[in-house]
């Protein structure tokens, strides 16, 4: 994959399509890597999308330039390394869809570069519009490894043993069988990266106040909380599955977007929608990347296989003819 140096990180990228096609952004989540993506991107791309699919700071080869930067990883600072990227890239505006940590960074892009983010997908985290209040006991119990991180004890845990530690959630967050332990080996080496583990750890300190945000992307973080709705095209992707951000932890997610959104629900799908269903997942997103924002309504389906389907691929195309000329205006 090629490397590109943005501010103070060296991001990896994957980058396909046609480079004078509309941009779509596709953002990872924790603890994955940017292969999370591979079942959905080329859909998109043959739909007619240029698509770009970063490593965050601290997986796979991203690495930070200075040795003496802080290895922070809150979300603000995370969405500061994409504008960087796109910068780099010469890539004006685009539409962004992002899965766990990867939502919430491309929630914080749509609040700090409205000009420049046109539609926007989430999944399986809902957004952090307003400020974080604290979870109910019941979601807390869920979250139990942000408590665990805070504390010196686990931290150490965590440094013990990355790969045990991130293959826990695997298992808990989806139902029984969904991946095979080939996958998450090869997924697992992106947590080599020597900057993983103060990333992962500073990320979770810093969303409940136990570690300050990286200081230049205080303004995002306080823009972020201070934000209580977004306003452009939206979609909150999550599985009726999920062990850890079930339907009724995002029920109120609505209230978040003033403009078209719909929120998807798949039947049988855990916290990795884009590994677990991904036909149902490309489908959903060329809906909204490439159709009318007006028809975005909320689907309770069932979900989809894990291999896109020829049937789904004619489907994604049909979407793309009905609405990429209008978005090739928006969003060039």
């Amino acid at each position: 994959m090629p490397t590109i140096a943005c501010d103070d990180v060296i991001i990896d990228y994957h980058d396909q399509g046609s480079r004078s096609a509309p941009v779509i952004l596709l953002l990872h989540g924790w603890p994955d890597d940017a292969s999370t993506w591979d079942p959905v991107a080329p859909a998109l791309a043959d739909a007619g999308f240029r698509v770009i699919v970063p490593t965050l700071r601290g997986f796979g080869a991203t690495r930070f330039v200075d040795a003496a930067a802080p290895r922070t990883g809150n979300s603000a600072i995370l969405a500061m390394d994409a504008i960087a990227l796109l910068d780099a890239l010469g890539i004006r505006r685009v539409m962004v869809a992002g899965h766990d940590w990867g939502s919430n960074i491309a929630e914080a892009l749509a609040v700090g570069w409205p000009e420049r983010v046109v539609r926007l997908a989430m999944l399986s985290t809902p957004p952090r519009l307003g400020g974080m209040p604290t979870p109910s006991f019941e979601q807390a119990q869920r979250q139990w490894y942000h408590w665990f991180m805070a504390t010196a004890r686990g931290a150490q845990a965590v440094r013990d043993d990355r790969k045990g530690f991130a293959h826990r959630h695997w298992v808990n967050w989806s139902p029984p069988g969904w991946f095979d332990e080939a996958t998450f080996r090869r997924v697992a080496r992106a947590f080599d990266n020597p900057d993983w583990v103060d990333v992962t750890l500073h990320s979770y300190r810093a969303r409940w106040g136990e570690a300050h945000p990286d200081p230049r992307s205080q303004w995002l973080e306080d823009k972020v909380r201070a934000t209580a709705t977004l306003d452009l095209p939206a979609l909150y992707i999550q599985g009726d599955a999920d062990g850890v951000n079930p339907p009724e932890a995002s029920h109120d997610v609505a209230a978040k977007f003033a403009g078209p959104f719909a929120r998807i629900r798949l039947a049988g799908v855990g916290h990795f929608p884009q590994r677990e269903a991904p036909a149902a997942v490309a489908r959903h997103l060329l809906a909204l990347f490439a159709g009318d924002p007006a028809t975005l309504a909320d689907t309770p389906e069932r979900g989809s296989g894990a291999r896109l389907s020829v049937g789904i691929g004619l489907a994604a195309l049909a979407l793309a003819a009905f609405g990429l000329a209008r978005v090739r205006r928006g969003a060039a």
